[in-house]
């Protein structure tokens, strides 16, 4: 039997123990298409020292809900109703005054991208000062709290970098220095939209650990803002599920993960790939799209894309019931006993071709001098090799993932044998000829065998032009004649799973899976055998990741197709592989089959990668970790020996005995587990298990 409540919390005399109490908060947005929903009837709670974390796909209105709790919202957008109270005060209805006080004083924001968040012009010691000074503090006592806090969030050499400039900090840093801001007036609430998102694994990892160290230290709640399952399940302490616009399921982080009552949460649980999984298997993916906010469907938001969907789910809206302790679902079917059972098995893909034949790509001791070219007064530029000595390859039906931190030089790789960034040593064989810095001939090779599928689809389309015509585009430098053309383009997104009758739309008109498939569709109209794939569903949300996901093992293995698949993204890249490359530093220091690789990695650098990835098992959010200290080195300035070892955790940093680490460089060496690795002591760091 379930009770029905309302979407708010219970009404009565004031929970003291409330630090942030949000009830039936709407938000919407007047455009010329009429009013939009973002946020409808919203309501959840913060005590203090917990974390909350609000997950959902693009456009559930997560984002607008943060805004809107501290009063960001700009036109045409308002909060038209509901309450936010923190501390008991609705803070809807102070003063704009009395508002701009709470900012960072008692509620403090940190932004996704830290970059925007951070003037170029200012040094992070001013900047963290001056969040100090707005709010009444002194200026000589500011810059010595400045340097406390940089000290508080893991800078090194905090005093000198406290005048340097946001540019001169990396992604991981400048995340902290926001972090820092955000605390310098000791706020009781962080609020953190997608803080992580745009981080390695590795500093997402720090950017976690700081976090909890926060909370633990000084009692610090957090409303953690993701759309990572993974980090939501070793962060949070209850969880909120928004679609549509709306609070879809809440309730404690065990019971949401264990046993979901709404199908929406559990399917977006089912599409994450894992680490532990064992062979390949199609994803579970969503169907579909999230819906458009400005129109939303009749009844449950979700009930186009559900697989439980019944008449009654088109015709009227869920209201959340209790479910358990905490626990509350918006879900017609699960509310009267219907268990959520597995989905369906997807259907059969297509045989795998056995892997063999001549390499499509043959890459041996590749360099890549990033400043070439560059030399100033004084004559020419000293080399700087972001690409140093590499060498792969790439067969018929074969998937090589690519992995490592941003800085790596991946896609200095990959656009390297793309013929973008000139090659400085080594060689680059494509369909078994070798290609020049120079040769013409050797370009029009690399269109008819090698396609690029990139990381921002909007980006790399012209918007201005219609999808049919980007794909025409390509199809004419292809050569097919023009009477062939819409045959063509018909069967190419008919493969890429595109509606006909959405050819003559601009990119714009597209959600980002969409644009992405509009890009892997432009890619195959050259008929490619080798697909170099850089980073390809990193800006997309989960469900609709799983579906670009299976939609290229279906071309690999339907077209027998070459991928160099590049992310960072471990799991991901598990998934899909066939062999797995680790880059650091310019160079490889690990390769071999995917699972033996992740089963039984044999350079510390993987293991550490792998420990430091989230899991969705809440069960797991104990288990030891290796947090990896510091930043990528510059390609400019190099560590002697091996390039891991400055923040290497069974290097000389630990021990003092291992100076070969400082002397000599390892090279790939077979191990006895059967892939290469190049360290000194193979095997010795394994990943922890639970």
């Amino acid at each position: 039997m379930t009770i029905t409540t309302p979407s708010t919390e219970p009404a009565g005399s004031l929970d003291t123990d409330l630090l942030l109490d949000v009830r039936g908060l709407q938000t919407h947005f007047e455009t010329q298409f009429g009013i939009v929903r973002a946020v409808n009837d919203v309501s959840f709670t913060v005590r203090p020292g917990e974390v909350v974390g609000i997950v959902g796909e693009s456009g559930s209105g997560k984002s607008v809900t943060a805004r809107s709790i501290l009063r960001m919202i700009h036109k045409p957008g308002r909060v038209v109703g509901g309450e936010v109270l923190y501390r008991g005060q609705d803070l809807l209805g102070v003063s704009d005054k009395e508002m701009q006080a709470l900012r960072g004083s008692e509620i403090a924001m940190v932004f996704q991208d830290p970059q925007s968040a951070l003037n170029p012009v200012m040094t992070v010691g001013d900047q963290i000062a001056e969040a100090l000074i707005v709010h009444g503090g002194e200026k000589k006592a500011s810059r010595a709290r400045a340097l406390e806090l940089l000290e508080q969030v893991g800078i090194p050499d905090a005093p000198r970098r406290l005048d340097e400039y946001p540019h001169q900090f990396s992604g991981g840093m400048r995340q902290r220095v926001v972090i820092a801001i955000a605390l310098a007036s000791s706020p009781k609430l962080l609020i953190a939209d997608e803080p992580t998102t745009a981080l390695d694994v590795t500093i997402q990892a720090q950017i976690l650990r700081l976090l909890a160290q926060l909370r633990e230290d000084l009692g610090v709640a957090v409303l953690m803002i993701t759309h990572d399952m993974g980090v939501v399940a070793e962060m949070c302490d209850r969880v909120v599920v928004m679609y549509g616009g709306r609070v879809m399921e809440r309730g404690p982080v065990e019971a949401i993960f264990s046993a979901p009552q709404l199908p929406y949460t559990a399917d977006l649980l089912a599409a994450m790939p894992k680490l532990e999984d064992g062979e390949e298997h199609r994803l579970p993916a969503i169907p579909g799209a999230p819906p458009d906010p400005s129109r939303l469907p009749t009844g449950c938001s979700f009930n186009p894309r559900c697989r439980f969907a019944e008449d009654r789910c088109r015709e009227s809206v869920p209201v959340l019931t209790i479910r358990g302790p905490e626990h509350s679902a918006a879900c017609h079917v699960t509310g009267d006993g219907a268990p959520l059972t597995p989905a369906p098995p997807a259907e059969a893909t297509a045989a795998r071709r056995e892997i063999g034949g001549e390499p499509l790509l043959e890459i041996t001791d590749l360099r890549v001098d990033v400043n070439c070219g560059r030399g100033g007064l004084l004559g020419k530029a000293d080399p700087v090799y972001a690409v140093d000595g590499v060498s792969l390859e790439v067969r018929p039906g074969e998937t090589l993932g690519l992995v490592g931190e941003s800085g790596c030089g991946k896609s200095t790789l990959a656009r390297a044998i793309m013929g973008i960034n000139p090659v400085s040593g080594g060689s680059v064989c494509i369909g078994g000829q070798e290609l020049g810095p120079k040769d013409r001939a050797g370009s029009k090779r690399i269109r008819e065998t090698v396609q690029y599928v990139f990381q921002d689809p909007f980006a790399s389309l012209n918007p201005r032009r219609t999808v049919r015509q980007s794909i025409e585009e390509a199809l004419e430098v292809r050569g097919v004649p023009a009477k062939e053309r819409e045959a063509e383009i018909l069967r190419l997104s008919e493969r890429v799973g595109l509606n006909p009758l959405h050819l003559d739309r601009l990119p714009h008109a597209f959600s980002g899976g969409q644009r992405q498939r509009v890009g892997i569709a432009r890619a195959l109209a050259a008929e490619p055998r080798l697909l170099v794939c850089d980073e390809p569903v990193s800006a997309l949300d989960v469900s609709i990741q799983a579906q670009i996901i299976n939609l290229l093992s279906d071309l690999r293995d339907e077209l027998d197709l070459g991928f160099l698949f590049i992310a960072h993204d471990l799991s991901v890249v598990k998934h899909i592989s066939d062999r797995v490359a680790v880059m650091y530093l310019g160079t490889f220091v690990e390769i071999g089959d995917a699972e033996q690789v992740y089963s039984d990695p044999q350079h510390p650098y993987t293991a550490s990668l792998m420990a430091s990835s989230p899991k969705p098992d809440v069960a797991q959010r104990d288990r030891e970790r290796i947090v990896l200290t510091g930043d990528l080195p510059s390609p400019k300035n190099p560590p002697t020996g091996c390039r891991f070892r400055t923040r290497c955790p069974i290097g000389p940093l630990f021990r003092d005995d291992r100076q070969v680490c400082i002397e000599q460089a390892p090279t790939l060496t077979p191990t006895a587990t059967g892939q290469m690795a190049a360290c000194h002591f193979p095997g010795e760091l394994a990943a922890p298990t639970a």
